[in-house]
């Protein structure tokens, strides 16, 4: 059939083809096929039925196939044949080597429906990945994406597993490790299930998007840079599937390994740290489940000629006091200072010393940072990345729009669950809304009276603190019992 075509914006980065009712029938074509365009090659698009977007005779080509142009022709494409690899998966059946790659090579040539794709992600989730299947899907969402190479013997890097809230330990991190000699071209993810991932906290002092030769010239001037990996083809794959997952808010442990382990080796690292919070409330709940994905992550970086060691710490409550881009920006700049969260502080430094030890590095991560160097460093990293070098905590304010949460009796804070103030935080708008998230003013152990303030909620619209304060209501993200109720729980 032949058809002529018209270009359709509906916000997708998915490649939509939209055929009339009447085009559809005399192909045989249904929502969801696959259409095969002859133009100047062989393009395939995934088809929509529509009575009024388009009129007979008339193809309608979405975003991703733009470039197609003029009168072209068109028949109906087989399935790829990774869906039935999926199906697969979803059977709880171990893939094959060849099986994951097509998958990964559908995934990134847009092959799969919206559809498909989160059927990947929720058979990933319910059936888990064998670390043969991660070793091997890891490699393949590597070898599809393009990667960065550095002159330097050693490239450190650092990467958290998240569900911790405010746990924006990065940018101290690389300020830190990059004052002292190092190699870190930092390349992280916007938030996936987090209110803000360290893309986001970043974009509130500078760019994060460059190409690869301007990450070079960062990296040269400064030793390290603080950038987006999705806006650079770094597992280009990954940031496809973080998209499905989001809805879903979930991040099995195999695809997280793999997610984590790409970016790392696209990156061109050579040694890296992975933090792997555990507790109540953080994602990886016990210490034994920590101890084993601790394991298997070091197995899968030994597959890719990563050394990785992994710092297995306490997420059951946040780390710092802000939630949400601005208001971990604060704290950030705070702890550079030399002031700000004593917990932020305190990872962030526990950390750089195990990446500068990992590394072969003598060097007091404590005393680069009390002595203004990692502030320094800091400010040389967000000028190199269009940012304002001397930005002030007190010039990051969060939304204008907040309400606090107080206490309505006295006792003890017996509790701070990470995984219900995130889900405030996202409420009110982070990471989207970058003023928007929560400031955390108690702790576990804190003594509270009767009206003392436990967390504020910052929106930038009213409507979005009128739906974190509803969400509020049904929640109890800091728990507060009396003395005798909380030894109780002790026991």
């Amino acid at each position: 059939m032949r058809l002529e075509t018209t270009r359709i914006d509906i916000g997708t980065t998915r490649p939509l083809v939209l055929l009339n009712t009447v085009d559809a029938t005399e192909l045989g074509a249904h929502p969801l096929d696959r259409l095969r365009i002859e133009e100047n090659g062989t393009t395939t698009g995934i088809v929509k039925v529509t009575d009024e977007l388009v009129e007979q005779g008339v193809l309608g080509v979405t975003e991703p196939l733009h470039h197609v142009r003029g009168p072209i022709d068109v028949a109906l494409a087989g399935t790829p044949q990774s869906v039935q690899y999926v199906r697969k998966k979803l059977n709880d059946i171990e893939l094959e080597d060849d099986e994951l790659e097509a998958i990964v090579k559908d995934i990134h040539e847009n092959r799969l429906s919206d559809i498909e794709l989160s059927a990947y992600v929720s058979a990933v989730y319910a059936n888990g990945l064998s670390l043969q299947e991660t070793k091997h899907l890891t490699r393949a969402m590597t070898d599809i994406g393009r990667q960065l190479s550095w002159d330097a013997p050693v490239v450190a890097d650092k990467h958290s597993i998240g569900g911790v809230a405010g746990n924006c330990v990065t940018p101290i991190i690389v300020s830190i490790v990059a004052a002292a000699g190092l190699t870190m071209p930092k390349t992280s993810s916007r938030a996936v299930t987090s209110p803000a991932g360290t893309a986001d906290v970043v974009e509130v002092f500078c760019d994060v998007e460059f190409s690869m030769d301007e990450i070079e010239s960062i990296v040269a001037e400064t030793n390290g840079c603080l950038v987006w990996g999705g806006g650079v083809d770094l597992s280009p794959v990954d940031d496809a599937i973080i998209r499905a997952e989001n809805p879903l808010s979930i991040d099995p442990p195999g695809q997280l390994m793999a997610s984590v382990l790409s970016k790392k080796r696209s990156a061109g690292s050579t040694h890296v740290v992975i933090d792997i919070p555990y507790g109540e409330g953080a994602k990886v709940e016990s210490l034994a489940d920590a101890r084993e994905l601790a394991d298997d992550i070091k197995r899968v970086g030994a597959h890719l000629d990563v050394a990785v060691t992994c710092a297995i710490t306490h997420g059951t409550e946040p780390i710092g006091h802000g939630v949400g881009p601005v208001l971990e920006a604060r704290d950030i700049l705070a702890v550079l200072h030399g002031e700000g969260p004593e917990s932020l502080r305190l990872k962030s430094v526990r950390l750089a010393e195990m990446l500068l030890t990992h590394c072969g590095v003598d060097a007091s991560a404590a005393d680069i940072l009390e002595s203004g160097q990692a502030l320094d460093r800091f400010r040389r990293i967000v000028a190199a990345q269009d940012g304002d070098p001397d930005v002030e905590p007190d010039d990051l304010e969060p939304g204008s729009e907040s309400t606090t949460v107080r206490a309505e009796r006295s006792g003890v804070v017996t509790s701070v669950d990470n995984r219900q103030l995130c889900d405030l935080a996202r409420r009110a708008g982070a990471p989207k809304d970058s003023r928007a998230g929560l400031v955390i003013h108690k702790s576990t152990a804190d003594p509270v009276e009767p009206g003392d303030d436990l967390y504020t909620i910052y929106a930038e619209t009213g409507g979005k603190r009128a739906a974190a304060e509803t969400l509020a209501a049904d929640r109890e993200p800091i728990r507060v019992r009396s003395k005798t109720d909380a030894l109780v729980e002790q026991r």
